[in-house]
């Protein structure tokens, strides 16, 4: 019998049915850090485990402690991300009985996540001390026509469910992960998304009041923790401009911009952070752009100089270049931002539209369609070991 093909029947109430009756009462606590991937795939786990009868148990927002603690622990030729990833790891392991550290090798046909999330599970094991049970499964959709299902038998396997609880909570996670990417391209931020998607209603779009679009590249683990940012978002949003980010496009979108590249981007985060900056550059909307990356990510140093070209070559729209790391001081951030901040408000001045719509192609360097806006880049920002603030 193909047990897939069952109704859902099967799957979502006859489990319940057993749980009840059995009186089986299973309440273990998984450990999930609020660090790299969580802002792409929370609610695909969260709904996952929570099905399964777990308690999900998230760690904290970031803080100078978490950062503190991650930078003793983790080595000095890692990235920032991974840096707090240990903190946020810390945080977890005296109060859960299992810690979710997937071991991510690929999650798109053809592409590779960095191989640090590939070895995080093993250096986590290596030098972190007292750790509970590492639940590392790993995620390899490297190969065309690979599914998530045996990634979820596994880890349903690891917490001793019987394997149609484990599908029914499998269905009702892809379910949820659906809605949660649904509510990013509406424009939701992540963290509001997570919350949303949970409800399994339908959500209006968040009401958008007519103000310039400066668009915001960068890794969600970069852009949307509030602390490593130094709030860029939310001063960006206070200075009176809406910030669009690669998660409010499709997938589709993306991948037709990245391949405008002479050459296929096989890193898969690299190539959507590509993608959409290639796209927001097109767009006649979107007034001014900012690139966020982390000192020492290898592949951000290469897709940073891919969009900072192409930025500097179409030349109609101010763009900044940030690059954060633990010695990066406040004042120097917020003076920057403000520098950028009075060049779009320069550059609008100057006759930029303040909206129109999207292009099929970018305009031509010298015509009038640039008149006013070619020059408008900043030089970029660079950690500076003396400078004081945030992380100090």
């Amino acid at each position: 019998m193909d047990w897939q093909r069952l109704p859902a029947f099967y799957f979502f109430v006859i489990p319940a049915i057993l749980v009840r009756e059995r009186g089986v009462v299973m309440k273990p606590k998984v450990g999930i850090p609020r660090a790299l991937l969580y802002y792409y795939y929370f609610p695909l786990w969260r709904a996952f485990f929570q099905s399964l009868g777990a308690e999900v148990s998230l760690s904290g927002p970031t803080n100078k402690t978490v950062l503190g603690r991650g930078l003793k622990q983790a080595g000095d030729d890692v990235c920032l991300p991974v840096k707090l990833a240990f903190g946020h790891i810390l945080e977890l392991a005296g109060r859960v009985d299992y810690l979710f550290l997937p071991r991510l090798v690929s999650v798109a046909p053809g592409e590779y996540i960095c191989p640090k999330f590939l070895g995080l599970p093993d250096m986590v094991r290596q030098t972190v001390d007292g750790l509970p049970p590492l639940i590392d499964t790993t995620v390899d959709l490297y190969r065309r026509h690979s599914s998530l299902w045996p990634t979820f038998a596994r880890t349903g396997q690891r917490l001793k469910c019987g394997r149609w609880l484990v599908y029914a909570a499998y269905r009702r996670a892809l379910a949820e992960q659906g809605r949660f990417e649904s509510l990013l391209r509406a424009g939701r931020p992540p963290e509001q998304a997570m919350a949303l998607a949970a409800r399994d209603g339908n959500e209006q779009p968040p009401e958008t009041a007519e103000q310039p679009l400066v668009a915001v590249i960068g890794h969600p683990y970069n852009i949307y923790d509030h602390y490593i940012s130094m709030n860029l978002l939310q001063r960006l949003r206070a200075a009176g401009v809406r910030p669009v980010t690669a998660e409010m496009l499709s997938e589709e979108t993306v991948r037709r911009e990245a391949a405008t590249l002479p050459k296929r981007l096989f890193w898969t985060l690299s190539r959507r952070m590509t993608g959409a900056a290639f796209y927001y550059l097109r767009d006649a909307r979107v007034q001014g752009m900012i690139h966020v990356a982390s000192f020492a990510c290898g592949p951000d140093s290469i897709t940073g100089e891919l969009i900072e070209r192409r930025a500097r070559r179409e030349g109609h729209v101010p763009f900044l270049n940030l690059t954060l790391d633990e010695h990066t001081g406040e004042a120097g951030v917020v003076t920057r931002l403000e520098a950028f901040l009075d060049m779009l408000q320069r550059c609008r001045g100057g006759g930029v539209p303040a909206a129109g719509p999207c292009r099929d192609g970018a305009p031509a360097a010298g015509t009038e369609e640039t008149a006013g806006r070619a020059g408008c880049a900043l030089p970029a920002l660079v950690p500076s070991a003396a400078g004081g603030g945030n992380f100090r």
